[in-house]
C-alpha cells in the first residue's frame, strides 16, 4: 500500500506576515530597552558623584623636644578633652607609607581616648629614616635599647610622664605593619616600660632575622 505524500498548505498573506511583525515587534522592543540602558549609563557617568563625607581631623600637638631623639623621630600627643589627672598613655606606632596624623585620623584610636580618657602619643618617622616611611624594625641600630628610634620612643614615654603627668604605672603600645614589628620592638627591649602592647599586622622581636628556619648540612 503506497502511502499519499500530504502537501503543506500555503500560507495566507495574513499568517505569512504574523511571524515577520513579531519579529518586527521584537526588535522594536529590543531597541527601546537599549535605547533606556543607553540613557541610563550616560546619566550616571555624566551626573556629578556625591561627594564622599568629610572625615574628621584628630588635633595633634606636635612636641618639639622630648630628648636627645638619637632616631630623629617625630612625636605627637593627642589630649581629649577633660583629660583626668595622672592618665594612661598609649603610644601608636603608624605603618608604613603613613604619617602619625594619617593614623590618628584612621585607627580609631581617638574615639577611644576621648571614650576612656587616655593620652596618645603618636611616634612618626619620615622618609629621611626609610625611604618607605617604615620604623626601622629590622635594623640593629634602631632596634636595640638605649638606640636609635628605639631609644626615642622611650624619651617620648618619658617626657609624656614629666610634661604631661601620665602615669608611669599605665603605660601601652601599640602599632600597624611595621609599627607593629616596632611594637615588638619596645615591648621587647623595654619590658619595665611597657604593661601591655598590642601587634597589629606586625611581626616577632628581631625578625627577619631570628625567624628564619634552621639549616642543616
Amino acid at each position: 500500500m503506497l502511502s499519499r505524500a500530504v502537501r503543506p498548505k500555503p500560507l495566507s498573506p495574513e499568517a505569512s506576515r504574523r511571524p515577520a511583525e513579531g519579529r518586527g515587534r521584537w526588535r522594536r522592543a529590543m531597541s527601546r530597552a537599549t535605547s533606556v540602558v543607553a540613557l541610563a549609563m550616560g546619566a550616571a557617568i555624566l551626573s556629578p558623584a556625591p561627594a564622599p563625607a568629610a572625615e574628621s581631623v584628630a588635633s595633634l600637638e606636635k612636641v618639639s623636644s622630648f630628648g636627645a631623639n638619637p632616631g630623629s623621630l617625630n612625636m605627637y600627643v593627642y589630649r581629649p578633652s577633660g583629660l583626668p589627672a595622672n592618665p594612661a598613655v598609649v603610644v601608636a606606632l603608624h605603618g608604613c607609607t603613613q604619617t602619625a596624623q594619617i593614623y590618628a585620623d584612621n585607627s580609631g584610636l581617638t574615639k577611644f581616648a576621648d571614650q576612656h580618657r587616655f593620652m596618645l602619643v603618636f611616634a612618626e618617622t619620615t622618609s629621611v629614616n626609610n625611604g618607605s616611611q617604615c620604623f626601622n624594625f629590622f635594623e640593629p641600630g634602631d632596634n636595640r635599647r638605649g638606640q636609635g628610634e628605639a631609644a626615642s620612643i622611650r624619651q617620648m614615654v618619658t617626657h609624656a610622664g614629666s610634661a604631661y603627668g601620665t602615669d608611669p604605672a599605665r603605660v601601652y603600645v601599640t602599632g600597624l605593619s611595621a609599627g607593629g614589628a616596632m611594637t615588638s620592638v619596645m615591648l621587647a627591649t623595654y619590658p619595665e616600660v611597657f604593661k601591655a602592647g598590642a601587634v597589629i599586622a606586625g611581626i616577632p622581636y628581631a625578625c627577619p632575622t631570628a625567624c628564619q628556619p634552621p639549616t642543616h648540612a
